[in-house]
């Protein structure tokens, strides 16, 4: 357990988080078909590391699902989905309880032509399309079918979000992001936790952008945010999850919050 100290009446403890590396094992599990399926899995529950000869969508009903491969995390509350193409080793992990509803399509049905795993934003008519496709996934009437027809037309149209955390290879950089995922909260800047991974504030600079695609403070508020949506899963209260995840108040977490996802931190817990 990690215990943090700031000032104020009462010191709030964050709990230790889960590494979003190397969560993909070895043994890999080879599934051809992707199921359609409802699944319910407790807080912190793993379906370990498999593969699919279809395409599929993972969506939380409730909850926050988070789907690791060797490239990285991708992460998603209610209002995203995440695409998992055709032979892409994964695995996932459930924050809060997790209704995971899963919609396999076969490899050439692909509407957005995707070859990676991709985070999709989810709006109201998504989500009923995703939730009847999985609520009776054997019925293949003339109505069903239609609805199939209309999901993908939904697809098509739905805006990729930057929602990952990519896979460090260079160990300086790797060393940086195990600290923070350690502690989000940790206000060093790049040049002290460069010089705390033995490199320079330049170099680590460069490592960012060419490794995983994003400046220093894209990735941290990436991370922040990450570890946000799983501490409110758990049932955190939103000034703990502030604090814990490195905001400097309540508001300033709420309004990054709201800006990310499209609802506030508070709807987030009713949510759930």
């Amino acid at each position: 357990m990690v215990v943090t100290h700031r000032p104020g009446p009462l010191p709030i403890k964050c709990r230790s988080v889960p590494k979003t590396r190397h969560a993909v094992r070895h043994v890999i599990r080879h599934t051809p078909e992707a199921p359609t399926a409802v699944r319910e899995l407790s807080p912190g529950e793993r379906i370990d590391a498999h593969r699919h000869d279809d395409h599929q969508i993972v969506y939380a009903g409730s909850g926050v699902v988070a789907v690791t491969t060797d490239a990285g995390t991708w992460f998603a509350p209610g209002t995203r989905a995440i695409w998992v193409p055709a032979g892409c080793v994964h695995a996932h992990r459930a924050h809060g309880h997790l209704a995971l509803h899963l919609v396999g399509l076969p490899a050439g049905t692909n509407p957005l032509g995707l070859d990676a795993p991709t985070v999709l934003s989810v709006g109201p008519l998504l989500r009923e399309l995703i939730v009847a496709r999985t609520r009776d996934p054997e019925d293949d009437s003339p109505e069903r079918r239609r609805l199939r027809a209309v999901l993908l037309d939904q697809l098509r149209v739905s805006p990729q979000q930057p929602m990952q955390l990519p896979t460090p290879t260079d160990p300086r950089l790797a060393a940086v992001c195990d600290r923070l995922h350690d502690d989000p909260a940790d206000p060093r800047g790049l040049a002290e936790l460069a010089a705390a991974a033995g490199a320079g504030e330049r170099t680590l600079s460069r490592l960012f952008r060419r490794e995983l695609g994003m400046t220093f403070p894209q990735w941290r508020t990436q991370l922040r945010l990450y570890h946000a949506l799983r501490m409110l899963a758990d049932g955190m209260p939103v000034t703990a999850v502030a604090h814990c995840c490195g905001w400097s108040s309540a508001s300033a977490f709420i309004d990054v919050f709201r800006r990310a996802y499209g609802y506030t931190p508070g709807t987030h817990h009713r949510r759930d």
